[in-house]
């Protein structure tokens, strides 16, 4: 693995991503000057991490051993997802499968809201939720496999009635975040500015990024 050009003296980070969208948006919220941000296509992993554990923390950690294993490079992976309240929690970690294996955002949208039907604002009441883990697998602990470190972040609100605004990507069009009014503005009316303040990714990275600043990064 090369580091960029221009990178300097900055680390490498793996993020467990090949998305240059989700690379830029966590790179803009960790806000580590010395990280230098990689996805697995930068450094040529083709495998895909089976994401069979029962829960977003789960998952995360998942990822975060399996690419780092691959890989040997400090690692950070994130699971996220939407919990509905009249769903007992679900999609939870088939947030983006809710309608199929193959689903698109728009997919999932009108399955979540033809399940939730008419139910008034004070049952549609939501969270989007963002784990992030981090492993180093070139410092040992004290078990059989390095510590991996986590941390969450979460967005409270509502499912919206209907789709509503074009910003942002999964639910974010259905999503009314607690702060707004039932009938209110969605996620998916909120600049990229004020989204990066208040989303669940968001305070998952401010408080990962105070981990990592320990970390040399």
């Amino acid at each position: 693995m090369s580091v960029a050009p221009g990178a300097g003296r900055a680390r490498p980070l793996l993020v467990a991503t090949r998305s240059s969208h989700k690379l830029d948006e966590l790179r803009t919220l960790l806000r580590l000057p010395r990280a230098h941000l990689l996805t697995l296509s930068e450094v040529g992993i083709e495998e895909e991490a089976i994401e069979d554990a029962p829960t977003l923390r789960g998952n995360a950690i998942l990822k975060a051993r399996f690419y780092a294993g691959l890989s040997r490079l400090p690692t950070l992976s994130d699971d996220s997802g939407v919990e509905v309240d009249a769903l007992g929690g679900a999609p939870g970690v088939r947030t983006k499968r809710f309608a199929g294996e193959s689903a698109t955002d728009a997919d999932n949208n009108a399955k979540l809201l033809a399940e939730l039907g008419d139910l008034p604002p004070g049952r549609r009441t939501a969270r989007y939720r963002c784990v992030l883990a981090y492993l180093d697998p070139g410092v040992p602990s004290s078990g059989e496999r390095p510590w991996v470190t986590t941390r969450s972040g979460v967005f409270e609100g509502r499912i919206a009635t209907h789709p509503r605004g074009s910003g942002g990507f999964g639910y974010d069009p259905i999503f009314e975040p607690a702060t707004e009014p039932p009938g209110g503005r969605t996620v998916g009316q909120m600049s990229p500015e004020e989204k990066g303040r208040v989303s669940h990714r968001a305070r998952a990275s401010r408080a990962m990024a105070r981990h990592l600043r320990t970390r040399g990064y």
